[in-house]
């Protein structure tokens, strides 16, 4: 028997399945409402809830109690509280706040919705070239949510030592340059991203402090070029948004960008080579059909190929797994 033959599918279960976006809506209304902050203090009634988020009483009451149902509110006779884990993860003055991402969803949503348009044409069908102030947020700042879950982590483990200039390609807010840096303080790192990313990302360098030590400069990874020489080179998150053509002038202006003995690493969700596992890589390849031109996961050999080309050597898998079966790819110029 297959894997993919492992999995015995019946009626309940594929009904469960289709209709599994209804409790990600309510997490994400939940979300953008601001009902986990309105309910931080402790207990509150519906009517009390439905007034701090400036919503029609009957809606939010059924919304709580769906909420509720999912084991994300504790609803005791007439008052509402959060879970210890909505605390934690859905009130945004908390540090573990993954609200972003949540909103981020939200935003695919409508793109999601015509998947088999996508499909048929094989071209995206996002509607909007490019993100609204709140969308970009929703991004950004997603995607900071998810990387300190790994960057702190990953940071530990990897080997920097006497390593000078990072380059964090496509950097987004930083947080990986930043807390590279915190793990190794004789570095220093450019943040390399589109100039709109540059209030996000100047936000977090200074929070965390190392405003004298990660720059921000403004680019286009694709199209744009880098100025300066680097020891390290981070690519996270990056190459799944474009196809193969460009994913190979990407590594190749890296690459180019580092000096003798640099070391390059890729950092994505990586599929197996058979491209239909693991699961999260292999569903993330739709989202990048419905919202790029030629996005894609991309398998291990794939990955390796790429980086022959633009001439690495002694190319390994780092012995690390993120979420969604990230890996990290490494290899020397």
């Amino acid at each position: 028997m297959s894997r993919r033959d492992k999995k015995e599918w019946t009626r309940t279960e594929l009904l469960r399945l289709s209709s599994s976006y209804w409790q990600g809506c309510a997490l994400q209304a939940g979300v953008r409402l601001g009902v986990f902050g309105a309910v931080a203090s402790g207990g509150m009634t519906a009517r009390e809830i439905a007034e701090k988020v400036q919503g029609d009483p009957r809606g939010v009451a059924m919304l709580l109690n769906a909420l509720s149902a999912m084991g994300l509110l504790v609803h005791e006779g007439e008052r509402y509280a959060n879970t210890p884990a909505a605390d934690s993860l859905l009130v945004r003055e908390s540090p573990g706040y993954i609200g972003h991402v949540v909103s981020l969803h939200y935003h695919l949503m409508a793109a999601w919705s015509r998947l088999d348009t996508a499909v048929r044409s094989g071209k995206p069908v996002r509607k909007k070239p490019t993100r609204d102030e709140a969308e970009r947020e929703s991004f950004l700042m997603g995607m900071f949510n998810l990387a300190m879950d790994i960057a702190p982590r990953l940071a530990e483990r990897l080997d920097l030592a006497g390593r000078r200039r990072l380059l964090d390609l496509g950097g987004g807010p930083g947080t990986y340059a930043v807390h590279f840096c915190l793990a190794n303080p004789g570095l220093r790192a450019t943040v390399y991203d589109l100039s709109t990313t540059r209030p996000f990302a100047e936000k977090i360098i200074s929070e965390f402090g190392v405003a004298d030590r990660v720059e921000f400069t403004a680019g286009d990874y694709v199209r744009g070029k880098i100025n300066g020489t680097y020891d390290v080179a981070w690519l996270s998150q990056i190459l799944h948004s474009v196809g193969p053509g460009d994913a190979r002038k990407i590594v190749e202006k890296a690459v180019s960008a580092l000096v003798p003995g640099g070391l390059l690493l890729i950092h994505d969700f990586i599929l197996e080579e058979s491209l239909d596992a693991p699961l999260f890589p292999a569903v993330f390849s739709l989202n990048m059909l419905v919202n790029t031109d030629e996005g894609r996961s991309y398998s291990e050999g794939q990955l390796r190929e790429i980086m022959e080309e633009a001439g690495l050597r002694d190319i390994r898998r780092f012995p690390f797994t993120g979420p969604n079966a990230s890996g990290v790819l490494m290899g020397y110029r």
